[in-house]
């Protein structure tokens, strides 16, 4: 088994174990297991909706002011929202879900504040990890406070599981998409002074969701007008991506971001009912693995520090055959997008290698997409998010204004 490693803001230590699972877009995913939620915590009555809840998706429960903590310090309104959704792993059902939106201060202009939705990296399983009671890490904070203070509506899904009921399933593309759309839709479904034209926005993990939410938009929620996607680190899964991280793994070195595995082996918990995260993690690295139930990112990665653990002390079995589904759940739906994307590309990325990401960029280019990629020779996995910010502006600022983005794609004769 060979796990990526992405940054402590953002996501995963992804599974890669299968060179041949390159994830098919599109693919249906299992029926949760019958199993007891992981990571469910009662935060607050406003999280859990004990009524019968709407068929329909993307319609808003009931809404509140954020706290101080949550808050963001450019908005002139902060408000966490509760909204029904399609549960991703089903397919089935309609679920709350939880989030926030964050208003500009002053008067909307005409049709109301540009819409972004952001879509946050990695914070965790456990509901007290959700964004919208946590509140928000110092960079994602300095990052999202810029697009306020230049006149930009900012919604943020908490995603399917986090701080609502039910195991978070983490890292799964279509829950992700489907939190997000429908957040979109409760949000303009109401009378918000926000626009009906919106950006997808995200970092890392983020990214990832973003370009899923924008490959699920026009069987999902073809009524929204997606006009761009910002992606930021992001993570494509190729045979030779996976080979050139097996030929790097030091299974015997302490690695801190294993936290990130025990995570990761809770969605295919939820896809698999023969599937138990004990039954593979080693006994030294178990009391360490359980708390994926109640600790976030952070917390798991001091926890896994101090006991400076390896790969080959963490496992006492390869769970390579059983995390194919999880591959399956991890997938872009498709990459042609009838509106630009903007990439941006730190070199000193190890996290998400720039090799990964030109990969998504290329298939995206021989999609048909629009690709506007910019890379950053100095910077790394974190460090592209505030060094692209100026960039970002400029793209969210012509797409909102109908300027033409220059595409970066290399026309094939």
């Amino acid at each position: 088994m060979v796990y990526l490693r992405f940054s402590s803001t953002h996501i995963v230590a992804i599974y890669l174990t299968v060179f041949s699972a390159f994830l098919a877009a599109g693919q249906s995913l299992s029926a949760e297991a019958d199993r007891p939620a992981r990571g469910d915590i009662f935060l607050s009555d406003f999280y859990r909706f004990d009524q019968s809840l709407p068929e329909r998706p993307g319609l808003v429960l009931r809404t509140e002011p954020l706290g101080s903590q949550q808050s963001l310090s450019e908005a002139g309104s902060n408000l966490r929202l509760l909204y029904t959704s399609t549960d991703g792993i089903t397919n089935t059902r309609t679920v709350p879900v939880s989030g926030a939106l964050y208003l500009p201060k002053g008067e909307p202009p005409p049709g109301g504040w540009p819409l972004l939705a952001w879509t946050h990296g990695t914070v965790g399983i456990a509901d007290s990890c959700a964004p919208s009671w946590s509140g928000r890490q110092a960079q994602d904070e300095a990052y999202l406070n810029q697009f306020l203070a230049t006149g930009f509506a900012i919604v943020a899904s908490d995603y399917q599981g986090l701080g609502t009921e039910g195991t978070h399933p983490y890292l799964a593309s279509r829950p992700a998409a489907y939190s997000n759309l429908d957040m979109i839709r409760a949000v303009q479904g109401e009378p918000f002074p926000v626009s009906k034209e919106v950006i997808l926005i995200g970092q890392s993990q983020g990214a990832g969701a973003a370009v899923a939410s924008a490959g699920y938009v026009s069987s999902y929620a073809p009524e929204l007008s997606i006009i761009g996607v910002v992606a930021t680190g992001v993570p494509f899964f190729v045979p030779a991506i996976f080979e050139a991280m097996e030929r790097l793994r030091n299974p015997h070195k302490p690695d801190p971001l294993l936290g990130y595995s025990f995570f990761a082996m809770t969605l295919t918990e939820q896809l698999d009912a023969e599937f138990s995260l004990s039954a593979y993690v080693s006994e030294k690295a178990m009391p360490i693995a359980s708390r994926v139930d109640d600790l976030c990112y952070r917390e798991m990665k001091a926890l896994v520090t101090k006991a400076e653990l390896t790969y080959s002390q963490s496992f006492a079995r390869s769970p390579r055959q059983v995390l194919f589904k999880s591959f399956d759940a991890m997938s872009y739906p498709n990459v042609a997008f009838d509106f630009p994307v903007f990439v941006g590309t730190g070199g000193l990325d190890r996290d998400t290698p720039p090799k990964m990401q030109r990969m998504l960029i290329s298939k995206m280019c021989e999609a048909g997409t629009a690709v506007f990629s910019k890379y950053y020779p100095d910077l790394d996995h974190r460090g592209v998010v505030p060094g692209a910010t100026a960039d970002v502006l400029n793209f969210v600022k012509r797409r909102f204004t109908g300027g033409e983005i220059e595409t970066t794609c290399v026309q094939s004769e």
